[in-house]
């Protein structure tokens, strides 16, 4: 039930990181705080549609 998706940086757009999350229990959209390397600072990541 486990589905893997990317996470894609809000203020530059790049795809940086893979994740996943049960889609049963959490239907919403993921968002977290992540290092980015091309804006070199922790950002917003959210999941790609």
């Amino acid at each position: 039930m486990r589905d893997n998706f990317i996470l894609r940086c809000t203020e530059c757009n790049e795809e940086n990181y893979l994740a996943d999350k049960n889609k049963k229990t959490k239907p919403e959209r993921l968002e977290k705080k992540k290092y980015c390397s091309r804006c070199n600072k922790h950002t917003l990541h959210r999941e790609k549609k």
